[in-house]
């Protein structure tokens, strides 16, 4: 997969095998949702990742960005929030998970490409000034800090930009974010989803496109309840039944 508009460099599928061993939650479909965004915006444009763990999707956003577009990474490698079920952390993991942020991303070529700000996504709106055509939203994935990220965050977002949102209805607390600001939102139109990243477009809405951009975000409920099902099946130990629900024994992102 490559883009007319992406600067020489490498294709997507070489830069996403070259980060298979980079830990992780993103899924090739999801990956070249990001690489397509990233590789549509032009010199000037700037892109803003909330939650880059140890820089899996970071990598593929500096790759295919242009030159001229500003990558901001925002994570404050704090060792809480980094994955299912790892709310809590300790200072130690975070440190570790930085030192090994910033190794991947050197050893990607990409480290000049990206300015990481290592702060929590409340804090960093005054690092990001003016708008921004790309966001990608994958932080804290409780409800109060998911929904401050897409309120505060969304509001940056220039007309016609792009807001993907990950663990999307997979996530109880990024789902109930989403209900509350996103299902009747008069600027956000939904587009759809690569398994649970979801892509909104910035636009405004009048009132029966509010309906309808609700609606059609309704119709994705089946699949959330199909996750919470698999997460309940592996959290008792009874992961081979996943298959039932078309799993595979996996935490589903």
């Amino acid at each position: 997969m490559t883009d007319a508009g992406t600067r020489p460099g490498r294709s997507f599928d070489e830069v996403f095998e070259s980060i298979r061993d980079v830990q992780g939650w993103m899924t090739r479909d999801q990956a070249a949702r990001l690489w397509r965004h990233a590789a549509e915006c032009r010199p000037g444009h700037r892109i803003v990742e909330i939650g880059s763990y140890q820089g899996r999707s970071a990598i593929v956003l500096a790759s295919a960005a242009p030159d001229g577009v500003e990558v901001v990474a925002i994570d404050p490698h704090g060792g809480n929030d980094r994955g299912p079920q790892q709310i809590e952390g300790e200072l130690a993991e975070g440190q570790a998970d930085h030192e090994q942020f910033v190794a991947n991303l050197e050893r990607a070529g990409v480290r000049d490409r990206i300015r990481h700000v290592r702060k929590p996504s409340q804090e960093a709106t005054g690092d990001v000034p003016g708008d921004v055509q790309l966001l990608y939203i994958d932080g804290a994935h409780r409800y109060a800090p998911a929904a401050a990220d897409i309120r505060r965050w969304g509001r940056k977002v220039g007309p016609r930009g792009t807001m993907l949102i990950h663990d999307s209805f997979s996530s109880v607390g990024v789902t109930l974010a989403q209900m509350v600001v996103l299902f009747l939102s008069p600027r956000f139109r939904y587009i759809g989803r690569s398994q649970s990243m979801t892509e909104y477009e910035r636009v405004d809405l009048t009132l029966l496109d509010r309906v309808a951009n609700a609606f059609r975000q309704s119709l994705e409920l089946p699949y959330f309840v199909r996750n919470l099902l698999i997460k309940v099946l592996i959290t008792a130990r009874l992961g081979r039944l996943t298959r039932l629900l078309g799993g595979d024994g996996t935490w589903p992102y």
